[in-house]
C-alpha cells in the first residue's frame, strides 16, 4: 500500500508539473482533516501527520497538552481506527489540495512563458472566441485577439502570443492572442536569426492585424544590413512570416535617430520632398508630390495611419502647392501687426508652424518664449491667426461642398452612359462601381479627409 501510494503521487507530480513535496504536505493536511473528523474536533493542533518520503508510512498521532496547552504526550491513531467517514473527508481534501497545486503549478507555468509563441489545438468555439489547448492547460483567444478573416475549426493547429495570464479564482486564465504587435515581434525573432541574436532591434512596430503592419529595424554591426536580412534571400523570411498571419502585408523600414528621415522611410513607397516638425505641437508636416499623395495617404488612410504610430508623431500630408498657399496665408495675416518682422516669420516656419491653424493652437505663451515678442503682440498674432482660421475652414469647406456636387454630377452622367439611362436614372450596383473605377474614388471629400494621422492612432 504505502509503495503503491508513492507510486500514485510520483505520477501526479510527474503529469501534472507539481512539486512532489507538495503531494506530500497536501496528504499530510488530509489525514490531519479525517482524524478530527473522526475525534470531532475544532483544535487545528490537535491531531499531526508526517508522511515518510522513502517508504511511504505516514504516522497519525494525537496531541496530549496541560492545562497551559502545552504538549506533554503523543497518542498514536492507526489509520484503520478512522473508518469511512473520515477517510471521505481526506479524499475530498486531497482532491481540492491537488486542484490548487495545480492551479498555481500552471500559474507559474505560463507567467514564466507571458509573451512567448506557443502552439496548440483549437478545442472548440465559444460564442466569438476560440478555446485553444496548449499543452495540458485550456487556453482564450477572445475576437479582438484574432486575425480578422482568419477561420479556425476543432482540431487545427495554431499559433499564438501568451499575452496575459490571470487568477481567476479557481481557475487560471491564459489569454492568448495572435493581433498583438509583439506576435509580430516574436515571429521576427523566429524566423531571423540575427533578431534573436540581437544583432538586429525592432525599435518599433506598428500594426493593423490582417491588414497590414510597419516594423522599423535597425542594426548593431555595420556589417549587417538590417533590412535585407528581415526580407530573406529572395524574401524568404518575410514570406513565412506573411504566410503565418494570412498573407497581412508587412513593410521594414529602417531606423534612423533623425525623426525626419525616420518619418520619410516610414511612409514608403511614397516619395517624400520635405519633412517639416513642429515640436511643440508634436506634429510633422510631410510634403509629397501630386503624384505621390494617394500612395503616401494609402488605403483609407493606411498608410499615413501606420507611419504615425511607428514614428510616434501627429502626421499631415500636404502637396507643394498648399504648403506654400499655407505660408502665404500666414504671411498675410500676420506681416501687417506691427512687431512682426520677416525674421520672425522665417523662424515660425523653421520652427514648423506653417498655418494660421498652427498658430492659432500653439498660443502666445509659447510664441513669446520661442519669437521673443511681447504678450501684446504675441495675442494679437493668435487673434489674427485664429479670425484667419474660421474663414479658410469656410472657404475650405465651401470648395469640398462644390467638388462634391461636380462629382456628383460626373457620376450621374457616367452612370447614365454606362446604364443607357437618362443622367436622373437612379443608378444601380453595377454602374456605380464602373464609374467609381473611372471617376477614381467613390467620395471627393475622402482623400482629404485621411491626409492627416494621430500618432495614437
Amino acid at each position: 500500500m504505502n509503495a503503491e501510494t508513492l507510486r500514485i503521487l510520483d505520477s501526479i507530480a510527474r503529469d501534472r508539473n507539481i512539486d512532489r513535496e507538495h503531494l506530500f504536505r497536501d496528504l499530510e493536511m488530509a489525514m490531519i482533516s479525517a482524524a478530527r473528523k473522526h475525534f470531532d474536533s475544532l483544535d487545528t493542533e490537535e491531531f499531526g501527520c508526517e508522511m515518510d518520503r522513502l517508504t511511504g508510512r505516514i504516522a497519525i498521532w494525537r496531541n496530549i497538552m496541560d492545562e497551559e496547552g502545552n504538549i506533554v504526550e503523543r497518542e498514536n491513531i492507526p489509520i484503520e481506527r478512522l473508518g469511512r467517514i473520515p477517510a471521505q473527508t481526506a479524499k475530498q481534501v486531497m482532491i481540492q489540495k491537488f486542484r490548487e497545486d495545480e492551479r498555481n503549478a500552471l500559474m507559474e507555468e505560463f507567467a514564466k512563458r507571458q509573451g512567448e509563441i506557443v502552439t496548440g489545438t483549437v478545442v472548440r468555439q465559444e460564442g466569438p472566441a476560440l478555446i485553444v489547448q496548449v499543452d495540458r492547460a485550456e487556453a482564450f483567444m477572445p475576437k479582438s485577439e484574432q486575425i480578422p478573416g482568419e477561420m479556425f475549426k476543432p482540431g487545427d493547429r495554431i499559433r499564438c502570443l501568451v499575452l496575459d495570464v490571470r487568477d481567476a479564482g479557481s481557475q487560471v486564465k491564459i489569454i492568448l492572442s495572435r493581433a498583438s504587435p509583439d506576435f509580430i515581434r516574436r515571429l521576427f525573432e523566429a524566423e531571423v536569426p540575427e533578431v534573436a541574436e540581437r544583432v538586429i532591434e525592432i525599435k518599433a512596430l506598428a500594426r493593423e492585424p490582417g491588414q497590414r503592419c510597419k516594423v522599423a529595424v535597425a542594426s548593431v554591426d555595420s556589417k549587417v544590413d538590417a533590412k535585407g536580412a528581415c526580407i530573406g534571400v529572395r524574401g524568404s523570411r518575410i514570406r513565412n512570416i506573411v504566410d503565418e498571419v494570412n498573407g497581412e502585408k508587412i513593410d521594414i523600414v529602417l531606423w534612423n535617430e533623425s525623426s525626419q528621415v525616420l518619418i520619410s522611410n516610414a511612409v514608403r513607397p511614397a516619395a517624400v520632398e520635405e519633412v517639416s516638425l513642429c515640436l511643440e505641437l508634436g506634429r510633422a508636416t510631410i510634403i509629397v508630390r501630386d503624384d505621390q499623395l494617394s500612395l503616401a495617404i494609402g488605403k483609407r488612410g493606411q498608410n499615413v495611419r501606420l507611419a504615425a504610430r511607428l514614428t510616434g508623431w501627429d502626421i499631415d500630408i500636404l502637396t507643394p502647392a498648399e504648403f506654400a498657399k499655407g505660408l502665404e496665408i500666414l504671411q498675410e495675416t500676420l506681416k501687417p501687426i506691427e512687431g512682426v518682422s520677416d525674421e520672425m516669420l522665417d523662424k515660425l516656419g523653421a520652427l514648423g508652424m506653417i498655418s494660421v491653424f498652427d498658430v492659432e493652437e500653439i498660443g502666445p505663451q509659447l510664441l513669446v518664449e520661442d519669437l521673443g515678442v511681447d504678450v501684446e503682440v504675441a495675442e494679437t498674432m493668435c487673434a489674427a491667426a485664429s479670425n484667419r482660421a474660421r474663414e479658410v475652414e469656410v472657404e475650405r469647406e465651401r470648395e469640398q461642398a462644390e467638388a462634391a456636387a461636380r462629382a456628383a454630377e460626373d457620376a450621374a452622367a457616367t452612370e447614365a452612359i454606362l446604364g443607357g439611362g437618362a443622367p436622373g436614372a437612379e443608378p444601380d450596383a453595377e454602374a456605380e462601381s464602373a464609374a467609381d473605377s473611372i471617376l477614381g474614388t467613390s467620395a471627393p471629400g475622402s482623400m482629404l479627409g485621411s491626409r492627416s494621422a494621430r500618432s495614437d492612432g
